[in-house]
């Protein structure tokens, strides 16, 4: 048996002219908490499509948990539970009953139903709102309810697709916890996506970042910092109108700035400290008023962008049916 979860060779998916995913190699640990990061467009909803048996690729294949997802798709699928980006949740039915039609959808034995809504009540802290209707969920507990229902078939991986965009930080926190319960106790292999970048340094064992459908970097997120040789990170938030004459600043004191948003910044080298002194004296003379100035260690946010760069990319032309549903026949 292989040890990896999900095998990714030569992957290839080409729309017309626009190649999408570019020859993409990547291993999925079992067990492990795996985060796909990139920027829009760059070919992660595309790969997600192509692990879930939604795409075919252009060449290449994928294996989940050494099944070919081309030659044997039901068989694949049923190795994989999907928590979708958008919650999906029958308001007018109860949590248990949820959890009911899904286990039928996926025809669990009724002899074993009951303690599989059990357990996925439990696992997810719902127990105590079994009868409770879920359109009267709160975002948080809809997400540990659907994150519930992808574990009703007893998936050997759990894809996540940006599982809590939209929840507060004491949501995100439940549900960072309730993954890491998952993987840990079950020894479930998790793929997660996420725009919330300290959501992948929280959760994850590795870190995978793809851009224009390449792997540029892959590692722990502490390896992924140590790659790019970054140090400490100065930082200074300004009006916009006031980033680029800043950006100019850091330049003439020989920084390479980012500007991003509110805010320029750049890894400040072994003399950090020396450079912030300068960078505030030539603002002074410069009269250019800042809102902020700090220096921090790098973060994956840091790594993110000096990988992939800091330009917004808009783009419709990604295929992106990975948040559509899928349901295959229980073993």
């Amino acid at each position: 048996m292989s040890d990896y979860a999900i095998e990714i060779e030569d992957l290839v998916k080409q729309f017309d002219k626009l190649v999408a995913v570019n020859n993409l190699n990547l291993n999925i640990k079992r067990g492990e908490i795996f985060g796909l990061l990139g920027p829009n467009g760059a070919g992660k909803s595309t790969t997600i499509s192509m692990i879930l048996g939604l795409l075919q690729p252009t060449s290449g294949r994928v294996l989940v948990n050494g099944v070919d997802m081309k030659r044997y798709p039901e068989k694949a699928r049923n190795e994989i539970g999907i928590v979708t980006q958008e919650t999906v949740v029958e308001s007018e039915l109860t949590a248990e009953q949820n959890l009911m039609i899904f286990g039928r959808l996926y025809h669990i034995p009724p002899s074993e139903l009951k303690k599989d809504i059990d357990f996925a009540l439990e696992l997810s802290d719902l127990t105590n709102f079994r009868h409770a209707y879920a359109g009267t969920f709160s975002g948080g507990m809809k997400r540990r309810l659907e994150t519930a229902k992808s574990l009703m078939h007893a998936p050997k991986v759990l894809l996540l697709d940006e599982p809590t965009t939209g929840l507060d930080i004491q949501n995100r926190t439940k549900i960072w916890n309730l993954l890491r319960q998952i993987n840990k106790e079950q020894n479930i292999t998790i793929l997660l996506t996420t725009q919330y970048l300290e959501e992948s340094d929280q959760l994850c064992d590795r870190i995978g970042i793809i851009d224009h459908g390449k792997l540029i970097a892959l590692g722990t997120p502490s390896e992924l910092r140590q790659k790019i040789g970054m140090s400490n990170i100065i930082e200074i938030s300004a009006e916009k109108e006031s980033l680029q004459k800043i950006a100019t600043i850091f330049r003439k004191v020989g920084l390479d700035p980012q500007v991003l948003n509110n805010k320029v910044l750049a890894p400040g080298g072994n003399n950090a400290t020396e450079k912030i002194e300068r960078l505030l004296k030539e603002l002074s003379n410069s009269k250019i008023k800042i809102q902020n100035i700090s220096m921090h260690e790098p973060t994956i946010d840091d790594v993110f962008l000096k990988l992939t760069g800091s330009e917004v990319r808009d783009t419709t032309g990604e295929f992106t049916s990975a948040r559509g549903g899928m349901l295959v026949r229980r073993r």
